[in-house]
């Protein structure tokens, strides 16, 4: 469950169902405790938004407010879906670069990093002749995902 904080004691509580062709995202909308709202958005293969749960708690949002409180708590919202993306990000980056710390030789570090890479970072692509390439190419190469990983966000304003 996941859960954005609004003002004026409003929070949105979320959270991921498995469906018969997929899954969906439930969001509510809540007051001091009290369900007021809720919303939801079905998807088969994956959704397309910036962080997890956008469109429902937007959807949720949009139910219960008039403007100018809507675009205020969407906005406070997405502040706080896109802290918990940087966060997911550099936790991914840290436990990849642990690979330099656990393994010995260079193909055993560059093993562990894109194993954790492709399990930390869903939808993540490698080229098909990456195999091929030499150690220290594949070393150069995840060292740079992993360190957007970590440098993300340190120099948006």
């Amino acid at each position: 469950m996941t859960t954005f904080t609004l003002p004026n004691n409003y929070t949105v509580q979320c959270r991921s169902e498995k469906t018969r062709y997929g899954f969906r995202h439930l969001a509510f909308l809540q007051k001091g405790g009290c369900e007021v709202a809720k919303d939801k958005a079905c998807y088969y293969n994956r959704t397309w938004e910036s962080y997890e749960f956008q469109t429902v708690v937007h959807g949720v949002i949009k139910k219960h407010f008039n403007e100018p409180e809507v675009t205020e708590y969407c906005q406070i919202a997405d502040k706080q879906g896109h802290g918990f993306v940087e966060d997911t990000l550099h936790s991914v980056g840290l436990i990849a670069k642990l690979g330099d710390l656990f393994c010995t030789s260079q193909e055993d570090r560059n093993r562990w990093k894109r194993r954790m890479l492709s399990t930390g970072l869903s939808g993540l692509d490698f080229p098909d002749d990456f195999d091929d390439l030499p150690e220290a190419e594949k070393e150069k190469r995840l060292n740079k995902v992993i360190d957007l990983t970590l440098n993300k966000g340190e120099n948006d304003d």
